[in-house]
């Protein structure tokens, strides 16, 4: 009862509203800088990663981008979109994309900031995220202790429950496989991952993301070839149900936009302050080159994988819509089955798999990053590294509705501590990005010198005259 009331009055009454405000904030105060840049995020995305000070080749900006859309690309993107287009109609997919587009600038400012603040970690490479700006740029130790409890506890340990047990449901589905099977293959494969380290992490990340976004989407324009003809009318219905011309599933104007946003929000991450963790991982000479990576991670994840779930089911004609039909993964199942065959389920059990899987990665990482706030005693890591196995076995073999609600609860009490950090500390990103704009102005590769910016930065310590030891470029 008290968690469900509080979803009530953190979701629906308060933080839908401030992360929409707190997104056409940074948009109009940055000049839109999610379009105007939009060339300078596909140019950095490529760049080679600088050379650490012990002489080895850092985390690349791509990826960290990877770590970060691990842990967004998720099973919300197959079933939770199926779920807000059964509720909401086929305009909650507009405000899907609403969201995202604001939402990307949001990404910008706190990715920003993780890159501002991070710290050196004990293997050479770098860490931070929301805690560390809260405590070095708001001088809110408190806040970023706080920050990292609710943050590891609802990524580490909750969602990553979730997502396990996803897999196990669809394998169990698909091939009748008993779940505690899934859930010894699935903790066995963590932890040699987890406790191989970020690079580790970094490297699984960038192997699967690319692969199961390639595939996925390959899919989606066979889909596509097959049913041309009906695609345009497809993006009237967008449209038109968007704005509430079109409500023959009988929902609501304003449920449509909610269940849009919200299942927008729950898919990209942005301003949640999950994403900032992995921001902070990459070794760039600037900080706006991973604020642009970050930002462009928002498109990918709803603009890319959401809206190929939501073609793949709006082009099914056995969809159905109202709370009593039928919703989730089942939705984007039989939507599959009947494109592509029996081929689907097939596919569709790969493809919850690799999303899962990737999202308990980067779910890990995040929790990782905040323990070491919070200490670097190592005996305290090996017990959170190893619960954080014993919770992907767990998940696989209950039931767990209840974690998801117990999951928004912390989610959105994370995200009201991080707007209200990023709100804060905008000036200093206003600072960041002019300095970049001036350096790419003159046709150099933008290198960060903590003198130049006129922001106070005396909490800042991983920046000098350049961090990396490397020559002006």
């Amino acid at each position: 009862m008290i968690v469900s009331n509080g979803n009530d009055l953190i979701w629906s009454q308060f933080l839908i509203g401030l992360l929409l405000l707190a997104g056409f904030f940074f948009s109009l105060s940055s000049k839109f800088i999610q379009l105007r840049w939009l060339p300078e995020m596909f140019r950095v995305i490529g760049e080679k990663p600088e050379t650490l000070e012990d002489g080895q080749k850092g985390i690349s900006s791509f990826q960290a981008f990877t770590i970060s859309a691990a842990s967004r690309v998720g099973t919300g993107n197959i079933a939770g979109v199926a779920t807000a287009i059964v509720l909401g109609g086929p305009g909650a997919v507009f405000w899907m994309w609403v969201i995202a587009f604001f939402g990307a600038a949001s990404a910008f400012f706190e990715a920003t900031l993780a890159q501002v603040y991070k710290v050196k970690d004990k293997n050479g490479g770098f860490r931070g995220g929301p805690a560390y700006y809260m405590e070095r740029g708001l001088g809110q130790k408190w806040l970023g202790v706080t920050f990292a409890i609710l943050i590891t506890v609802t990524f580490a340990f909750v969602f990553n429950t979730v997502q396990s047990n996803t897999i196990a449901e669809s394998f169990k589905t698909q091939y009748n496989t008993p779940s505690w099977i899934t859930g010894v293959i699935l903790a066995i494969i963590t932890a040699i991952v987890i406790f191989g380290g970020v690079r580790w992490i970094a490297n699984v990340s960038s192997a699967i993301v690319p692969v199961m976004a390639i595939f996925y989407i390959l899919i989606v324009l066979f889909v596509l070839v097959m049913h041309i003809g009906d695609v345009i009318p497809m993006i009237i219905s967008i449209i038109k149900g968007a704005f509430g011309m079109e409500q023959a599933f009988g929902g609501a104007l304003g449920f449509t936009i909610m269940q849009g946003i919200k299942r927008g929000l729950f898919s990209n991450e942005a301003g949640m302050g999950s994403a900032p963790n992995a921001a902070a991982t990459a070794a760039v000479s600037h900080p706006v080159k991973q604020g642009l990576i970050q930002s462009l991670g928002v498109f990918f994840d709803t603009m890319i994988v959401c809206t190929a779930t939501a073609i793949m089911i709006l082009l099914y004609s056995g969809l159905e819509f109202g709370e009593k039909a039928p919703q989730g993964i089942a939705v984007t199942q039989a939507a599959l089955n009947a494109h592509v065959g029996s081929f689907g389920g097939i596919f569709l059990t790969v493809a919850v798999f690799l999303f899962a899987y990737s999202s308990v990665i980067g779910n890990y990482y995040y929790g990782q990053s905040n323990i070491e706030y919070l200490t670097t005693n190592k005996v305290v890591m090996f017990i959170f590294r190893s619960f954080v196995v014993l919770m992907v076995f767990f998940g696989a073999v209950v039931k767990v509705e209840t974690v998801w609600a117990t999951a928004d609860l912390f989610m959105g009490l994370m995200a009201i501590l991080n707007i209200t950090a990023i709100i804060g500390l905008a000036h200093v990103v206003f600072e960041v990005a002019k300095d970049y704009g001036e350096q790419r102005k003159k046709g150099l590769n933008p290198v960060f010198k903590t003198e130049n910016v006129k922001a106070d930065l005396s909490e800042v310590d991983t920046w000098g005259d350049n961090p990396y030891h490397l020559k002006d470029k």
